[in-house]
């Protein structure tokens, strides 16, 4: 989550919401770690989540086995790319009332309807990720 939330740092001191995400093999090495960069390329799905997903399955697009690590609760179409891409657990940090799909709002990891369902762990560091999103949006909001 270390290396997450410092995705996360920098995304923010790049003007992006400060997540951050990275996968990890079956044995613990990382194989992916991005920040969000919706703004920066314009582009409503360069969530940290769904970059380091498809970084981490430039060399095997069937993530079984790996995990996916992220700073904040991922939304509903991050969410769909986990179960997608066979992951086999998500931790998460920090809870999204807003538009969370892992438990908050939706529980689409879990939803016994789908034929994968990765284990989730959520709360992990979650105090250092709510303050850095909290610090963010104060930044930017009278």
């Amino acid at each position: 989550m270390r290396v997450a939330l410092a995705q996360a740092v920098q995304a923010g001191e790049r003007g992006e919401v400060p997540v951050g995400a990275v996968v990890l093999s079956p044995a613990g090495e990382i194989l992916a770690e991005a920040g969000n960069a919706r703004e920066s390329t314009h582009d409503p799905t360069a969530h940290a989540e769904i970059l380091a997903i498809r970084a981490a399955a430039r060399a095997d697009w069937r993530l079984t086995g790996c995990t996916l690590v992220v700073t904040l609760e991922p939304c509903t179409m991050c969410a769909g790319a986990a179960v997608q891409a066979r992951l086999a657990r998500v931790i998460y940090a920090a809870p999204d009332e807003k538009s969370g799909a892992a438990g908050s709002l939706w529980d689409v990891l879990r939803d016994r309807r789908l034929n994968h369902r990765p284990e989730v762990l959520m709360g992990v560091l979650a105090d250092e990720s709510t303050a850095l999103l909290r610090t963010f949006f104060a930044a930017r909001r009278p």
